[in-house]
């Protein structure tokens, strides 16, 4: 079992203090010790989610699943150019829109999640379309015992203020169908997945995530 190395949590902790282009240059080699923790993570994380989820390809590129840290920031007030995480990414199809496997590793701050954030207008409507025509199966994913253990309810932080058009404010579920990203995540602390008893928690909670994705990923078809 692949798990994340205190290096990994050692860097990102300096690179928060020196998030510069000088600094970064001068202490390549561990974001690069880092790098390859992660990349490992990754590739582990893609191997054991394909044995539970079909539809995620074993053959999946390490390469498209791990994130840059480096940032964007053209359209940025934060010119920062290093990100403070590594993120991986891991779905049917990394070119593709739609939901995801997510694993977001920071120091105090790290946090699985799943789902489909923010959809386009398009994918959006079809999202709402499938969950107003298959409401039970919906709400027998979130009522999981296991799954509402783990990750509680989805996430609330992304949802519109009125009714989405088309929808009753008084549909008994209108305040699902009110959400712009349906998600949920959990987070850990920091040497949880330094452990394999808390990869395997990382395990269950991704194994949990399936439903949703699998779900969701039906109303894009």
């Amino acid at each position: 079992m692949i798990t994340i190395k205190k290096d990994v949590y050692e860097f990102l902790k300096l690179l928060r203090k020196n998030n510069n282009r000088e600094w970064f240059d001068k202490n390549k080699s561990l974001y690069e010790i880092a790098k390859e923790n992660v990349d490992e993570f990754a590739a582990f994380l893609i191997n054991e989610i394909s044995s539970f989820d079909s539809a995620v390809p074993v053959d999946t590129s390490v390469k498209k699943c791990v994130l840059r840290i480096y940032r964007d920031v053209r359209f940025s007030k934060d010119k920062a150019p290093y990100k403070n995480n590594f993120a991986i990414i891991i779905a049917e199809d990394r070119m593709k829109e739609g939901p995801v496997y997510f694993i977001h590793i920071e120091p105090d701050n790290n946090y699985i999640g799943g789902g489909y954030w923010r959809p386009s207008a398009q994918q959006l409507s079809a999202v709402r379309q499938e969950i107003d025509y298959g409401t039970s199966e919906f709400l027998s994913i979130l009522e999981d015992k296991n799954f509402k253990d783990f990750f509680g309810e989805l996430s609330r932080e992304d949802v519109l203020k009125t009714n989405p058009k088309g929808y009753d404010k008084d549909h008994p579920y209108i305040e699902i169908l009110k959400l712009k990203s349906f998600i949920c995540i959990k987070h850990f602390e920091d040497k949880s997945w330094e452990t394999e008893k808390g990869v395997k928690e990382l395990l269950r909670g991704l194994k949990l995530i399936k439903p949703l994705n699998h779900f969701l990923n039906r109303a894009l078809e």
